[in-house]
């Protein structure tokens, strides 16, 4: 009978140690989580602030791209290629999402779902724009010495559809920046 009690007594301070042990390394892990989220989302917040920038610069650019075009509408002697050597060549914003993509690649499932949802929504804008853009410029290097009205106007509503997209990206980047709940991980 007292060897049971020695082993009983034995046993459950071994399994205090084992919970013991187990509630450090969950605590440990959780917070090496937690620091690494607040890593990643300080570069989110970065690089999105750095994308709106270039967002605020481009757009102005594209639309003065635009007004060319319509400056040369009529005018069969000015061809694509010429309006955008006038517009200062083609322009398009860069948009950083290379921490999102890190952390959708690795720890995903360390993020709320609202917040995961608003950086794919941006990432899947980018995505958007990156193939408008490309079509915009698949049209143009196909049409380049082109100088008729309609190809002019194909031109300018591919600009101004691309815009469009620059905008509600915009609109979008500031919603997330703006709302604390999104980039702010406490």
């Amino acid at each position: 009978m007292k060897q049971l009690s020695q082993f009983i007594r034995e046993t459950i301070t071994v399994i205090i140690g084992i919970l013991i042990a187990l509630f450090i390394n969950n605590w440990n892990e959780d917070r090496k989580d937690k620091e690494y989220l607040n890593q990643i989302f300080s570069s989110i917040e970065k690089e999105l602030e750095e994308s709106l920038i270039d967002l605020k610069k481009v757009i102005p650019k594209q639309l003065a791209s635009a007004d060319s075009i319509e400056v040369y509408m009529n005018n069969e002697e000015v061809s694509i290629y010429d309006i955008i050597i006038r517009a200062n060549g083609v322009h398009a914003p860069r948009i950083k999402t290379n921490s999102w993509n890190a952390i959708a690649n690795s720890k995903i499932e360390l993020i709320e779902y609202e917040k995961l949802s608003a950086l794919a929504d941006i990432q899947e804008r980018k995505e958007n724009l990156s193939w408008r853009i490309e079509k915009q410029m698949d049209f143009m290097f196909q049409n380049i010495e082109k100088t008729d009205k309609e190809k002019k106007k194909v031109l300018k509503m591919t600009i101004l559809d691309i815009v469009g997209a620059e905008k509600s990206l915009l609109s979008q980047i500031e919603k997330i920046l703006k709302d604390d709940t999104i980039i702010d991980n406490d």
